[in-house]
């Protein structure tokens, strides 16, 4: 399998997860839900700590990837430290309620989205913030448009050749930025991602989106000027 492939990162509802190994940290990748809503699972390899963004649907599956995936210092697969949920949108969260309460993880959301969702929001996050996941360090990307408190995660593993991988939601996807209400949440979406995602991060960053296929930035870099032409 080539690296192009394996970046891919196709998931079907139903189907096996997909993983990438990282210095120092592990991330899963599940698709739940006739709307083909993917779930991320980031993981510390050295503390064993971790985070989930966007629960989505599918609470006992998610559970079942929880335990699948337990490190050694969790037997049995019910540690989770946080979870994130990039915007308020209803296909993204209606399982959060359910792993919550089972696993008694910490809630996180942008602070302008947190109180539509369906649980009390712990931290409200903003541009800039970080969130920690046992050694890992986890930036914080305010991404306005699609909702007002859209967030992305930004992951940079270490190593000789350190790759970033970013959580976009549905800010980012193959082929262009999410849905937006209006002209002008639309240019807000396509300010911030064109200051804030392909201002501060490399062509070989990956995006892993709210649903479907992943990308890298340096394949839609290209189409940033076309994207505002057309207007969505």
């Amino acid at each position: 399998m080539s690296a192009d492939s394996e970046d891919r990162g196709h998931v079907s509802p139903g189907a096996a997860p997909w993983r990438l190994d990282l210095p120092g940290a592990v991330v899963h990748k599940l698709s739940v839900s006739d709307m083909d809503n993917n779930v991320y699972l980031v993981g510390c390899t050295v503390t064993g700590q971790r985070l989930l963004v966007d629960a989505a649907d599918d609470a006992p599956r998610i559970l079942d990837l929880l335990r699948e995936t337990a490190p050694q210092a969790d037997p049995d697969g019910t540690l989770l430290g946080q979870v994130v949920t990039t915007h308020q949108h209803w296909d993204h969260h209606r399982a959060l309620a359910a792993v919550v309460e089972a696993t008694g993880a910490t809630t996180l959301a942008g602070a302008e989205d947190a109180d539509a969702l369906p649980v009390r929001v712990d931290r409200r996050l903003a541009d800039g913030d970080t969130v920690a996941v046992g050694d890992l360090r986890l930036d914080v990307v305010g991404l306005r448009g699609h909702t007002p408190g859209s967030v992305a995660l930004a992951l940079t593993a270490g190593g000789d050749v350190p790759r970033t991988v970013i959580l976009t939601g549905d800010s980012l996807f193959p082929g262009g930025p999410g849905r937006t209400p209006d002209q002008a949440a639309f240019t807000s979406l396509m300010d911030d991602l064109e200051a804030r995602v392909f201002g501060m991060y490399d062509d070989a960053a990956l995006v892993l989106p709210g649903h479907g296929d992943n990308t890298t930035l340096g394949q839609e870099r290209p189409h940033l000027a076309g994207w505002r032409a057309r207007g969505w």
